[in-house]
């Protein structure tokens, strides 16, 4: 059988994406490759498909435990044999894989890295064929990479004890140039195959937001959305668990997740999101690489990361499989001394490495800078990554939102007064907080016990409320005309620059988004018919996803694995009567079509059925 037809019969696809021929006909044909793919753009193929056709055994080298089990539950139930050697199976599970394996059971086995050095790993792969080695998430082998694992530097050493070195495909979703040639280096790839398909996902939406309250921001944003799920990333353990308690109390499915829970309780949490009992997942960057969940609808920072690969690998967990998704990042230039510390206070900066310190920072400033950007968001992305783009996108925050230029150069003034006077006054100085009620003119007990209500600029700024001051007191910071001073209890303090505004004349002046305008009328004859639509379609899309979660549970495996969300949108499209038409939706092949098409079929007609009983009805 020919690559079209297995990608088509396994895979449920009728044509291949970018890269994925390519790369598939080169470890076919014995050459090494490297493929730098966006998430969901279907590097998983690239590797899987030429396994099916090699004679032998294809070794896949993964990150994380849950990915491996995650993708060798979508392989089983598609119908291709895979298994996986881990730390989570015990002893007799291990012996019966192992056992599998030697028979020729597996056409893929899925290890860690860490396995690699273990002796009776290493006697079991000199029992075996070995036709392919695909190293998943291959920038882990570069320092240069922001998931740099030591372990990866051992891949190289495998491959020249094995009898005869079989093909090796790398595939990443994020590497500049630098890690490029540190994968091919450090993996020592010959002559490999290179594909780059770009960086670009246009499915995703990007957006930088500027909450004065984030909690309020995430409870309204989370309101909007409530079949939808999602990752929240925070920067520390403390906001994770903070905000997750938050979600709770709002009676929002939460769970948490960071290094310093309990394997059981992370395990546990992993699962109650992959399986949607929690509609949402907080975590740290601990969690997802390598999460398969192909049902994200979106993914909020609550905090900065620390530098554009980090963010852009995260926010890519939404939307794996097509659909449209939205990338949110909270902003609040704390974030930014927080990351600086995470930085500084990390083991390579303790232990003195200088070079790595000063990429790190550097990497933290180019994130910075994204957050700052006025211009198009996924152009900036995509500039980092040395990819060439047509310009602005159109479909972020910053090309799509409504903007508009705002004169604040008095606000600005009597900002930098206040400060001025307070330091006058306060050789210590005073944060933001207290700046903030001294010119909103509050006479609560600390404004009058510090003196600050005889101040000239108490009142300044009565007439606008605690976010909007706090606002252009970020933007002055990040303008140069204020600056903190200390980490535990940071200080706001005047740059010489600020003198260009107090007394030199120099307007002050920021971009904010304008209000949005309000929705039309659902009665209005323009719109009617086009709302009327969407609910019939969403009635069916959601009678087809509560059949998939009954199918998954009775499957025991997670829902996306039964069938993508893609997959139920395009089923829900095009409504198939048989299975000669069920066969053409999208994401279905030949044995899941066996296993559950007539569970599906039957639920688009019980759908006609009543839609058509409905219409009937005067």
């Amino acid at each position: 059988m020919d690559k079209r037809a297995l990608l088509k019969q396994y895979f449920g696809h009728g044509g291949f994406r970018p890269g994925q021929e390519p790369l598939i006909g080169a470890l076919l044909s014995g050459r090494d490759a490297l493929g730098v793919m966006p998430t969901g753009a279907g590097k998983s193929v690239c590797y899987q498909l030429p396994a099916l056709l090699l004679p032998g055994l294809a070794l896949v080298l993964s990150p994380l435990i849950s990915l491996m089990k995650d993708q060798v539950a979508a392989l089983s139930q598609a119908g291709i044999p895979a298994a996986y050697l881990n730390s989570s199976l015990d002893a007799e599970e291990y012996r019966e894989v192992c056992r599998r394996v030697r028979r020729g059971e597996c056409k893929l086995l899925y290890i860690a890295p860490e396995r690699l050095q273990a002796g009776g790993f290493r006697r079991l792969l000199a029992e075996l064929p070995v036709s392919l080695v695909a190293v998943d998430e291959a920038h882990c082998v570069s320092q240069w990479g922001q998931d740099f694992r030591p372990s990866y530097l051992e891949i190289a050493e495998l491959l020249r004890s094995l009898p005869v070195r079989p093909p090796v495909g790398a595939f990443t979703a994020t590497a500049t140039a630098a890690v490029r040639r540190d994968i091919e280096s450090l993996l020592e790839l010959r002559d490999p195959l290179r594909i780059t398909t770009g960086f670009d996902r246009p499915n995703l939406f990007f957006e930088v937001v500027r909450a004065g309250d984030k909690d309020q921001w995430l409870h309204r944003f989370l309101a909007e959305r409530p079949g939808q799920s999602g990752i929240v990333y925070c920067a520390t353990r403390k906001t994770v668990d903070a905000v997750t308690a938050s979600l709770l109390a709002r009676g929002i499915p939460a769970a948490r997740y960071h290094a310093g829970m309990e394997d059981a309780a992370r395990r546990q949490s992993q699962e109650g999101f992959v399986y949607d009992q929690a509609r949402v997942m907080v975590a740290t960057n601990a969690f997802g690489m390598g999460i398969d969940k192909s049902n994200v609808s979106f993914v909020v920072h609550y905090n900065m990361p620390k530098d554009l690969e980090s963010y852009y690998q995260e926010a890519g967990r939404a939307g794996r499989d097509g659909s449209p998704a939205r990338c949110v990042l909270l902003y609040a230039p704390g974030d930014v001394r927080t990351a600086k510390f995470l930085i500084t206070s990390s083991q390579e900066a303790q232990e003195g490495d200088p070079d790595r310190l000063r990429r790190d920072l550097a990497r933290l400033d180019r994130m910075v800078r994204y957050c700052k950007t006025g211009g198009c968001l996924r152009a900036d992305l995509l500039d980092y990554f040395g990819e060439i783009h047509g310009g602005n996108c159109g479909n972020c925050g910053n090309c799509a939102g409504d903007f508009t230029d705002r004169d604040i150069t008095v606000e600005a003034q009597k900002i930098l007064s206040a400060v001025a006077r307070v330091e006058k006054r306060y050789a210590y100085g005073l944060g933001a907080a207290a700046i903030i009620k001294l010119l909103r003119g509050s006479r609560d007990k600390r404004v009058l016990q510090l003196g600050l209500d005889q101040l000239p600029t108490h009142g300044a700024l009565k007439g606008l409320d605690r976010d909007r001051i706090q606002r252009y007191i970020d933007f002055l910071t990040e303008e140069g005309y204020l600056r903190t001073e200390g980490e535990e209890y940071p200080v706001l303090r005047l740059t010489a620059q600020a003198g260009e505004v107090l007394f030199r004349g120099k307007r002050v002046s920021i971009r904010e988004r304008a209000e949005a305008p309000l929705p039309a009328e659902s009665g209005s004859s323009n719109t009617a018919p086009r709302a009327i639509a969407q609910e019939t379609d969403s009635s069916l899309l959601a009678a087809l996803k509560a059949l998939r979660f009954r199918l998954a549970q009775e499957a025991g495996v997670p829902a996306y694995v039964v069938f993508t969300n893609a997959s139920l949108a395009d089923m829900a499209a095009h409504r198939p009567l048989d299975m000669e038409e069920f066969l053409q939706v999208s994401g279905v092949g030949r044995v899941k079509a066996e296993r559950y098409g007539e569970a599906f079929l039957k639920a688009i007609r019980d759908w006609r059925a009543g839609v058509g009983e409905q219409a009937s009805r005067p």
